[in-house]
């Protein structure tokens, strides 16, 4: 089973996630953070996952340690579901458009962190949420999930049709990359031998 609960505990947010990679995308999201949690439910539906993410935090505040430390326990607990990453594609790659915004997002679960985000939203808040809070989330995510991760929206005027195509595309490469692939059952996809740095 390819599942994993991560709790991390600071003085500034508690949180414990919870994710089966081979889900129904189910989610449980209580983070204090609306519009998170509506982009993290875009995660668990597209990508298939089984996701609560249950967190406290100093909203008192703002939102940025939340969503930051969101980021670093979700990658904590992909690291430990996916496990040895034998026998899975490793690379995944979506396109998802909303109306007037497109994005694409590719993922190698390469063993090596790396973000490269290039995404200008038209402006510089959701509601209440501050859109440079998402690259927070996601360079805590690749931090500690091991991953390599391309962000790119390539056209969109509305801010919220950016970040929701943004989500939708990185649950659907996240999918493919974590696929089974019947071609190489029991190898691990790299000529290294290895998929952990």
């Amino acid at each position: 089973m390819r599942t994993a609960t991560v709790t991390r505990n600071t003085l500034e947010t508690r949180i414990t996630v919870t994710l089966d990679l081979d889900g129904t995308g189910q989610a449980e999201l209580q983070t204090g953070v609306p519009f998170l949690d509506h982009m993290l439910d875009q995660i668990a539906r597209h990508g298939l996952i089984d996701l609560s993410i249950l967190a406290e935090g100093d909203l008192h505040i703002d939102a940025h340690h939340t969503v930051e430390d969101i980021g670093i326990t979700l990658g904590q607990a992909f690291a430990r579901a996916i496990g040895d990453k034998k026998g899975i594609r490793r690379y995944g790659h979506a396109y998802v458009p909303l109306d007037e915004a497109l994005s694409r997002v590719v993922i190698d679960l390469s063993g090596r962190p790396g973000l490269t985000y290039e995404v200008s939203y038209t402006r510089a808040a959701i509601g209440q949420f501050d859109v440079d809070l998402f690259a927070e989330f996601f360079h805590g995510f690749v931090n500690h999930a091991m991953v390599t991760l391309h962000i790119d929206n390539l056209r969109g005027v509305n801010a919220h049709h950016q970040a929701e195509t943004i989500f939708k595309a990185f649950g659907r490469a996240l999918r493919m990359a974590c696929e089974a692939d019947e071609r190489m059952a029991g190898i691990t996809p790299s000529t290294k031998g290895t998929l952990t740095a």
